[in-house]
This record gives structure tokens, sequence and C-alpha cells, in this order.
């Protein structure tokens, strides 16, 4: 047999170490390695014949697994382990595990509790931890009572809360220790600790057991090719030598990490350190896990919780410094007046707001000329979103010449006609960080050197400059909204100032148009009134004339005339002296010509009149065509006496019809060269439109169409 032992490689870089490739597994329990199809062992790693004495490569799972158990199998996927159950072994009880690596089922057995968990009683001592969870006030107070309970459920002679920084460094925030251990409370971890590798995995798995750190790794044996068998969700996986190492200069025998993830990011590490060689099994790291779940909940409660309360200090206090900016004052005032209690908003030693060459200052804040560089180096990235920076220096290194003063900065810009920058400083404080031990020193600066962990854990400070208190989402936030409320607030104001202009032309306006209004009705009621004595004059030369063609000639004429003084009448009478609506004008007309008629042709009439608002002058020009339309039908249509009269006014889109229908004798030809004819065809060309004459079997029917705009 040509077997394969797979061997881990030697370390010089902690980030390109393949810690999820170990090649070997911890001897504390055994891993075999199974070929799906068949169910059959293709290789395995630790001393297989405490579980399973009779154990030979090729054996299938169903020899030494119950069908129940193999029956679990198919929901074995990658990413989450499987839990198949409790078996006995001549070892003792085993809890059997199982995932999928690659192309291959992967089981693993470990020793379980000597009696089976009993499920009431653990569930009522997990319920009563989660109470206790709720019970806290804060989420330094929670996580004090975390790292008491998880110490009396695990055992550990030291059990820390660990939280991850930004720059992924840690520290130590809540600490439960037996007598006679060690603190790190209060100890920051250097980001090279855990490496990225190493946080990716404590996402993923996120319980880890090691119950000897002087263990020797047993390497995974197979016929076949297993070197990149990925043990990323194994519990059994051998750790980086570089780790256990770094595990045995702090001096703990056996160590346990559970993750504490919040909205799927890795916020922390729950971890156990023993004295001696301890081990956790599956049950107890399970409740862990769902203790850890409960615990990451209840920060995100708590901190939400305090982000809140800090939300509402807030805003109580930007409503008081608003209230300040009052309806008619200008931004320079409002700073001058508020400088104060714009900077105590946000907690900040200065503030400064800049917009073009006017500067206004309050508290501790730089030179103008540093003020001026500061303002154009954030005024674009302040304008899409808040900027905010605890090391302005270490992001811009040309704030190193005001650190002192400006380490913290928040600056917002508003969107004025000459942009606004306000900028909140805070000054620099210096930060004295307890590391546990010198996180630079033991760092070999040779490129294939062998890592080696720093051997010192003594408490070790560092005085870190540059840096100021750091900004809270809430202070970020707000900064924002203040400036858009006082933007928008202004925007209102000059709103207002726009509106009482607007009010003020509009009070002119309406104030011409009354007059303009008075002015012309004047001049139609004199026009009125000439019209009328022009009117009186030819009915009094009809009276006096010896000839009859100039009698009908002259009543002709007046009845034209009264067309015109109609609209004048009208125009005078209503409120609008330009639009007029054509229905009640011709109605009216009628009523007027009829009075000059015989007094039979008023029951002739048929009027079907449809209301469409026109012009005055085109009103005008209508009802002189329609007077000298219903004048010819009194003249040809019958022979001179009554008779049925059809008059009908209609819209077709931006179009009017006049149709003036007898039911007489029909065209007659009676000249095309007379007086009335060349009006109507004068008029008509007026009105851009065009006069139809058809046969109305018997009668006439004479169509004007016109436009009712002017084209």
């Amino acid at each position: 047999m040509n077997e394969q032992r797979y061997a881990v490689p030697d370390i010089t870089s902690c980030d390109r170490e393949p810690i999820h490739i170990p090649g070997s597994i911890q001897p504390h329990g055994v891993l075999l390695v199974v070929e799906p199809a068949s169910l059959r062992t293709v290789g395995e790693a630790g001393e297989v014949s405490r579980f399973i004495p009779a154990y030979s490569r090729g054996t299938e799972v169903s020899a030494f697994l119950s069908e129940r158990l193999c029956q679990r199998l198919e929901g074995a996927t990658t990413g989450k382990l499987t839990p198949l159950g409790r078996i006995d072994t001549p070892a003792g009880a085993a809890d059997v595990v199982a995932y999928r690596s690659g192309a291959f089922l992967v089981l693993e057995f470990e020793p379980a509790e000597a009696e089976p968990v009993e499920a009431v009683p653990f569930l009522t001592t997990l319920d009563a931890a989660s109470s206790r969870f709720e019970r806290t006030t804060s989420v330094a107070d929670l996580c004090r009572e975390g790292a008491a309970i998880f110490r009396e459920l695990t055992g550990y002679d030291r059990v820390m809360i660990y939280q991850f920084l930004d720059d992924d460094a840690g520290v130590v925030i809540a600490e439960s220790t037996a007598d006679g251990m060690s603190s790190f409370m209060n100890h920051h971890f250097p980001a090279s600790d855990i490496p990225k590798q190493a946080r990716a995995l404590y996402l993923r798995n996120r319980s880890r057991v090691i119950p000897d750190v002087g263990y020797v790794p047993q390497p995974i044996r197979s016929d076949v090719d297993l070197t990149g068998l990925d043990l990323s969700d194994s519990t059994l996986r051998s750790v980086s030598p570089v780790h256990v190492q770094y595990l045995k200069n702090m001096g703990v025998a056996a160590s346990a990490s559970v993750s504490i993830v919040k909205d799927g990011i890795l916020w922390g590490l729950i971890a156990c350190h023993h004295s001696q060689p301890r081990s956790i099994p599956l049950a107890t790291r399970t409740a862990c896990q769902a203790l850890s779940n409960a615990l990451s909940r209840q920060i995100r409660s708590k901190e939400e919780a305090e982000l809140y309360r800090e939300r509402i200090r807030l805003r109580s206090q930007e409503d008081a410094v608003l209230a300040q900016l009052g309806s008619d004052g200008s931004l320079h005032d409002f700073f001058e007046k508020s400088g104060p209690a714009i900077a105590g908003l946000l907690t900040a030693d200065g503030f400064a707001a800049a917009q073009g060459r006017d500067l206004f200052v309050f508290g501790k804040v730089p030179d103008k000329i540093d003020l001026r560089r500061i303002a154009d180096h954030v005024r674009l990235p302040a304008a899409r979103q808040p900027f905010a920076s605890s090391s302005l220096s270490h992001q811009w290194p040309e704030a190193e010449a005001f650190r002192e003063q400006v380490s913290g900065l928040l600056a917002v810009t508003m969107s004025t006609e000459v942009p606004t920058i306000l900028m909140w400083f805070r000054a620099e404080q210096i930060e004295v960080v307890k590391w546990a031990g010198n996180p630079h020193k033991g760092v070999s600066l040779e490129p294939d050197a062998t890592l080696q962990p720093r051997a010192s854990f003594e408490a070790w400070t560092e005085s870190v400059r540059g840096k100021a208190p750091p900004w809270s989402l809430a202070e970020v936030e707000a900064a924002g909204r203040i400036v858009r409320l006082m933007l928008e607030q202004r925007n209102n104001q000059r709103m207002r100032e726009l509106n009482r202009e607007l009010s003020t032309s509009l009070r002119e306006n309406q104030s011409l148009l009354g007059q303009k209004d008075y002015l012309l009705k004047e001049v139609n009621h004199r026009v009125q009134n000439s019209l009328q004595l022009v009117s009186a004059f030819l009915r009094l030369q009809s009276r006096d004339a010896a000839s009859q063609e100039v009698k009908a000639t002259l009543d002709e004429a007046q009845k034209r005339l009264n067309a015109v003084a109609l609209v004048h009448r009208r125009l005078y009478q209503d409120d609008s002296v330009e639009v007029i609506d054509l229905s009640r004008y011709i109605e009216t007309l009628l009523i007027d010509m009829t009075q000059g008629m015989d007094a039979s042709w008023q029951e002739q009439l048929d009027l079907d009149l449809a209301p469409i608002l026109i012009a005055t002058d085109k009103a005008v020009n209508v009802g002189l065509v329609l007077t000298e339309l219903v004048i010819n039908a009194q003249k040809y249509a019958y022979g001179g006496g009554a008779g049925p009269l059809g008059i009908k006014l209609e819209q077709h889109r931006g179009m009017l019809r006049l149709i003036v229908a007898d039911r007489g004798k029909g065209k007659q030809n009676t000249g095309s060269g007379g007086f009335g004819s060349r009006m109507l065809q004068a008029i008509v060309e007026r009105l851009g439109g065009h006069l139809d004459e058809e046969d109305n079997l018997p009668g006439l029917r004479v169509v004007l169409t016109a436009p009712i705009q002017t084209p």
C-alpha cells in the first residue's frame, strides 16, 4: 500500500498560512474521509481503532453507523456541521458529525458525555442564561454577565469577551477568572494575533476547541491525493503551530473560542483559557453557540437602544440651536449668536464655518490659513456625505502641522450659492493603550524567516498621538441633519421673501388690471351711447323717408348697427371685457332683431346654441354675419312673410359652425354685387373662415365655419 501522509508546511507568514487545509487533526477524536457514491472510506486520521476496532480503509459506513444515522448523512453539506447522533464505542460514548468537503464526505468522532444530556433541564439552563442577558442595562454590563455565564457553562479558568476594533485589533472588554489567574481586562491585542484567514474561519465555523495545546498532530492517511482537503468545517482541525506556541507562551494548557457574530459581521470572540488540559463535549459547544447568538442579539439591541437615546438627546439640542436661527436672521448672524451651542451640540472643542472669503470661528481651532486648507480639503467629500475622522493626520499628512488643535474633524458642506462648509473640531487626546505584551517585538523583517509569536504577555503601555475621541454614528447623523434643516429653513425664509415680493407685484398688477377694465368699460359705455344715438337718428330718418326702398335700406343699417351695439352693451354689463359667451350674445341679438320684425317671426325661430367662449371682436363679426343672414331670410325665404327659421351654433374641435336654415323658396338669384354680399364676404375673410350655401330641401342652409381662436 502506497500510503500518503500530509505534513504541515513551514510557516513564514501568518496571512499566507493555509490554516483551513492543515493536513492533520487533533488526537482527541478521529476523522474518516468517505466517497459519497459508495459510502466507503478512502482515508482517515487519528487512532480510529479506539472508536471502530475492526476498521480498515474501504469499509462501508453502514458497518459502524446505524441505518438511522446513515440516513442523516444525506443532509450533510458544505458550510455547516450535520450532527448524526451518539454511538457507543469501546472508548465510551462518542458524538458523530458529518459535513461535505469538495468531492468527499467527512465523518468525525469525538468523546461525548458519559450520560446523555437531558433536554428539559438543559434547555431550562439556557433559558435562564438568556434571561440574565436581558436583565442587563448596557453593553458593558451584558458582556460582564456573559463572561460569568460562559465560565459557569464551560468550567474554564478564564473567560474573556474580546471585541474587534476598526483596525482589526482587539480589546478585552469583559472577563471572568478563577482565583490565581492573571487578568487581561482592557488589554489590547494587535490584528496580527488573529490574521485575516483566521477571522474568516471564525465567521464560518463558530466554535473551536483545543483540549491540550501539547497535542501531537495526527496526519490524514490515504491512498488518494487528499492534499487539498478543506477542514474549514471541522471540529478536530489541527491549528497553526504559531498559535499553539502563542498559547503556550501565555501559560495556557487548553483553550476554546466561540464567535460573536452581529449582522453577519464578526463582532468579537468568547475566548476561554484553562491551566490544565480540558475538553468541551459537542452538546456544551452547541449550547455555547446558542448562547452566543442570544448574546449577539442583546448586544445589537442594547447598542441600538444607546444609539436611540443619543439621537433623542441630540434632536432636543438641535431644536434649541435651530430656534436661534429665527425667520429673518442671516447665516452669519446665526453663527455669531449660536457658535457655542453648535460646537456643544457635538461635544466639539471648536467650530468653524467657511463661505467664500467669509470665515466664522469659535473655540479651539487652527489659524485661518489652516482653516481654509481644511475647508478646501473636505469641501467635495463633505458635499456627498458627512466627513468624519478621529485621526485626521493619519488620513491627511498635511494635518500633522495642526494635530494638537485638530485630530478629530466632522465636516458637512451646505449647498448654498457659495458652498458653506461647517466644521466641528476635536483636539488631540493622547491615548494610553495597554497591550498584552509588546505588539512590535519579535516580528522578523526577513522575508523567509519562520514566524514566532511574542513570548511575553506582560502589560505593555503605549502612548498614541494624533487621535481624538471618535464621532458616534448619532453625532455624524446630527451634523448632516442640522445642516439640512438649516438649509431648509434658509430656503423657506427666502421663499417667504419671494412670496411677499410676488404678493406685492400681484396687488399692483391687479390694480392696473382694474384700472384697465374700468377704462375699457368707460370707453364701451361712451361708444354704446354714441351707437344708440346713431340708431335713433336712423330710426327717425326711416320714418320720414318717402321711398320704401330708402326706408328698407335704413332699417337694415339700423339692424346692423344694433348687432354692434349689443356687443358693447354686453361688455359694459359683464365682468370680462375680452371674452364673451357667443351663445348668449346670439340669443340676445335675435331677441332685439325680432322686436323690429313682424310678431309672427318670434314663433318661427328655432334656436340650438352651444356655449362657446370667443373674443369680443370675433363676436361682433359673427353677430354681423348672423344679422345679414336673418335679414336675407326675412326678405327672400318666404316672399316677405314669416316662416320656420333654424339657427344652430356648434363647436367642432377648434372651429365654430353657425348654421342658418329656412324651409322657403331656396337660393334666389338676387345679384352678387349688393352691399350686404360685399359686407358678408369681407367679414368672413376677417374671421379667417368660409361661408357655404347648401340646398335644405326645401329652403336654403347657410353655414359659417370659422376658427374660435385667432389664427
